[in-house]
C-alpha cells in the first residue's frame, strides 16, 4: 500500500518521524509529533507537560523541546494510562515536577502490564507492519503518580489556570481533559478517538476492556459544554474553531446515540448481533469517519454491554469450556479437506469470501497445511481487503496479516 493510500491513522501515528522542529500550537502551547502526541505549556513560571510520549523517542522529544522550554517542568499531566502517552515520563520528569493522572490509572495499567504476554503478539501482529519498529519496544517506566484525580482538580502555574476533569471512555477509564479555562483550550487525550469526528472504537481488535457506551457520551457532552476555541487531540492537528467543534461534537454524540438505539432498538425486535452488525448504515447527517473503529464493530461492543457474553443463537455449547473447533477434525475426516477447500474456492467464486473462510478455518484447525486452503485463504481476505474501509487501519492492519501468514505458509510448503 502507497502512502498516500494508507489509512489516516497511519499517517498520524508516524507524523513524527521527520519532524525536526516543536510545532507552536499558540505562542505558549507547543506539539511534538509520536505515536500519541506530547504537548509543552509554557508558563511565566515553568512549563507543563501534556503526556511524554513514547518510551523509544523519548531522547528525541525531548531535544524537540528544548528550544522552546522556559523554565523547569513544574507538572506533567497524564491523560490516560496507556504507554503512548507516558512513555518518555523518566526522560521529562525532574526533581520537583508533580505527576498528575486520572481514576484508576494505577489499576489500569497494572491490568494492562499483567495482560501483556496476551496483548503483546496481538498488538505486534497488528501494528507491527504500520510502526516498523523493527523489534520490541523498550520497556515502559514504573508510574507512580504524585497526585490521583477524582472527578476534577485545579491548579495554577505562572499565572496559567490549568482545570482537569474526569472524562472516561475515549481509551482508558482513567481519561482526563485538561482545560485552560482562560485561554479557551482543551486537550482531550484520545477521548475523541485517534482521529478527529470518527466512530469511537468501543473495544479494540488487540482487546481490551469494553469502552461503554455511556461513560463516553457523557464525557463528549462536558467536552461540547466548555464550549473549546481548540481541541488538541492525542493525534493529528488541533481542531480551531468554537462553533465548528461544538457542531463536530454535536454530530459524534448523534452518530453513538444512533447506533446505540439502532442496536438496542434491534435486539428488542428478536435481531441477532450479526443481522444488526450486517444492515447498520448511519443516516446521511451522523455519519462520520471509520478511520479505527467502525459501525458494525459498535454495534457489537454495544450488544455484549447490555446483553452480556451468552449469544442465545449460538446455543448450549456457548456455556461450556468445549470451542466449535473441537469437532473440525471430524468434520475434516467425514467430508474431506479437499471437498471442503473446493466448496470455499465455489464460496469465493460466488462472492462470498466470508462464507469461505468459515470452511478454511474447518480444515486448517485440522490440516494446518492444506495447499489449496492456504490458497482460498489469502483469496478470501485479498477479497475482503479490496473492498474493506479502506480509511479504517484496523481492518485493512488484520485483512493484511491474515494474507501475509497464508503467504508464508506456503512459501513454506514449497521450500
Amino acid at each position: 500500500m502507497t502512502d498516500e493510500k494508507k489509512p489516516a491513522l497511519a499517517g498520524l501515528v508516524r507524523a513524527g518521524d521527520a519532524q525536526s522542529e516543536a510545532i507552536a500550537v499558540t505562542d505558549f502551547i507547543f506539539q511534538v509529533n509520536d505515536i500519541s502526541n506530547l504537548y509543552l505549556v509554557t508558563t511565566a513560571d515553568g512549563d507543563v507537560m501534556i503526556n511524554t510520549g513514547f518510551m523509544d523517542n523519548a531522547e528525541r522529544n525531548l531535544g524537540l523541546l528544548a528550544p522552546v522550554r522556559t523554565g523547569p517542568i513544574r507538572k506533567i499531566v497524564l491523560t490516560q494510562s496507556h504507554a503512548d502517552h507516558f512513555g518518555g515520563l523518566d526522560v521529562f520528569r525532574e526533581e520537583g515536577t508533580e505527576v498528575i493522572g486520572g481514576p484508576g490509572f494505577a489499576e489500569a495499567w497494572a491490568d494492562m502490564k499483567r495482560l501483556q504476554p496476551f496483548f503483546g503478539p496481538r498488538s505486534g501482529k497488528l501494528w507491527a507492519s504500520t510502526l516498523r519498529r523493527g523489534g520490541a519496544p523498550k520497556p515502559p517506566p514504573e508510574v507512580i503518580l504524585d497526585r490521583e484525580v477524582d472527578r476534577t482538580h485545579s491548579f495554577d502555574v505562572g499565572g496559567r489556570r490549568f482545570d482537569l476533569i474526569h472524562a472516561p471512555e475515549g481509551e482508558t477509564v482513567d481519561n482526563l481533559i485538561v482545560w485552560l479555562p482562560d485561554d479557551g483550550v482543551a486537550f482531550t487525550g484520545n477521548l475523541v478517538g485517534p482521529v478527529w469526528l470518527s466512530m469511537p472504537f468501543f473495544c479494540t481488535l488487540r482487546g481490551d476492556k469494553p469502552r461503554a457506551v455511556w461513560n463516553t457520551l457523557k464525557s463528549l457532552r462536558k467536552l461540547r459544554d466548555l464550549n473549546p476555541e481548540i481541541v488538541i487531540t492525542g493525534h493529528g492537528e488541533p481542531i480551531r474553531g468554537a462553533m465548528r467543534i461544538a457542531a463536530d461534537i454535536e454530530r459524534m454524540i448523534g452518530a453513538i446515540e444512533w447506533v446505540r438505539d439502532y442496536t438496542l432498538d434491534g435486539m428488542n425486535a428478536g435481531k441477532t448481533v450479526h443481522e444488526l452488525m450486517r444492515d447498520a448504515l448511519l443516516p446521511e447527517h451522523l455519519t462520520i469517519g471509520e478511520f479505527h473503529g467502525k459501525v458494525s464493530w459498535a454495534v457489537k461492543t454495544i450488544w455484549d454491554l447490555y446483553a452480556g457474553w451468552f449469544h442465545y443463537e449460538d446455543g448450549t455449547t456457548e456455556l461450556y469450556g468445549v470451542p466449535r473447533s473441537a469437532v473440525h477434525a471430524d468434520i475434516v475426516a467425514l467430508a474431506g479437506a479437499d471437498a471442503l477447500a473446493a466448496r470455499a474456492q465455489d464460496h469465493l467464486a460466488q462472492g462470498n469470501p466470508l462464507e469461505a473462510i468459515h470452511l478454511i478455518d474447518i480444515v486448517l484447525s485440522a490440516e494446518p497445511a492444506h495447499r489449496a486452503a492456504l490458497e482460498a485463504k489469502k483469496a478470501a481476505h485479498e477479497a475482503l481487503l479490496a473492498q474493506a474501509t479502506a480509511s479504517n487501519l484496523s481492518e485493512t492492519m488484520w485483512l493484511r496479516s491474515e494474507i501475509a501468514d497464508a503467504d508464508r505458509r506456503l512459501e513454506a510448503l514449497s521450500a
